[in-house]
């Protein structure tokens, strides 16, 4: 009977052994199938890329009111997914004025053009910046090219996770990997509030020398792309192109009363009203959106 209490003890302590062991060594990352999909989502614990296999995003003809950074962006992208030198970006202003959309439009658009699917995107939340390194060791030596995409991008006061951000831009002894580009979206064009960089400044013995560092991290982005308010032509040319990609029959007037009608509740004007609005009138219409 006491060798059967022994024995039980010993498998007890045995299971508590190997219980700590397992929290203590990491598991193996999982090898990641770049065939699953075009895109993925950074995980950073366990240090994983989850597959999306359909991305929300519109077809890059329908960002009409932002052409001119549209070109300039899906410029930058097609250098980088032929091997040739192209600028970090960041996509800063207005709410609701196509941003992100952008960036996933520029990204489809690239493979679209060449029949690729050699150029990966990878979106990585703002929360989790500060494991940026992780994740460039992870698709470092991987055989294909990455936009790292983080949206609304900003770091607010006591926040320290920017500099693992500056690391990967250009800093650091590694550097940004050859084949990753790193693309982000904020409303501040400086990554930072305002009323944070004028207290570094009205604290610190020698100002100048106390903001540069954060403030110098929008530096790191050569290519600054400025999105603002649209005025209600913009608006409702971009109205006018949703309602005829997705065929929504109306009279002309019809839908640009209506289309005003609707800017007016919302208070505003902007790519994501226009397509609000659209969203509404093809429900209205008994119609999809595919």
């Amino acid at each position: 009977m006491s060798a059967e209490n022994d024995i039980t003890a010993l498998n007890a302590k045995l299971d508590s052994l190997l219980e700590l062991i397992s929290r203590a060594v990491p598991a193996a990352p999982r090898q990641i199938d770049w065939t699953e999909a075009d895109a993925f989502v950074w995980v950073p614990d366990p240090g994983d890329l989850q597959p999306v296999r359909k991305v929300n995003r519109v077809e890059i003809t329908l960002l009409c009111a932002v052409s001119h950074v549209r070109d300039l962006l899906l410029d930058n992208t097609r250098r980088f997914a032929n091997g040739l030198p192209a600028n970090n970006a960041l996509l800063w202003g207005a709410r609701g004025m196509g941003k992100s959309s952008l960036v996933k439009a520029a990204h489809a658009a690239v493979n679209q053009e060449a029949g690729r699917s050699d150029v990966k995107l990878i979106e990585i939340h703002r929360e989790d910046i500060e494991s940026l390194p992780k994740l460039m060791t992870a698709i470092r030596s991987a055989p294909h090219r990455f936009i790292v995409f983080c949206d609304d991008l900003s770091f607010d006061n006591d926040d320290t996770s920017y500099k693992s951000l500056k690391a990967v831009l250009e800093g650091g002894i590694e550097g940004r990997p050859e084949n990753v580009i790193f693309y982000a979206t904020s409303n501040r064009r400086h990554l930072l509030p305002r009323d944070m960089i004028e207290n570094e400044r009205s604290t610190a013995i020698n100002p100048a020398e106390a903001v540069e560092e954060k403030v110098s991290l929008s530096d790191r982005f050569g290519l600054w792309l400025g999105f603002h308010k649209c005025s209600q032509d913009d608006y409702l040319d971009m109205v006018r192109g949703y309602a005829e990609h997705f065929r929504l029959d109306m009279a002309e007037d019809d839908l640009r009363s209506r289309a005003l009608e609707w800017a007016t509740t919302r208070g505003s004007r902007s790519g994501r009203v226009a397509y609000q609005f659209i969203q509404d009138l093809a429900g209205r219409l008994g119609k999809t959106l595919d």
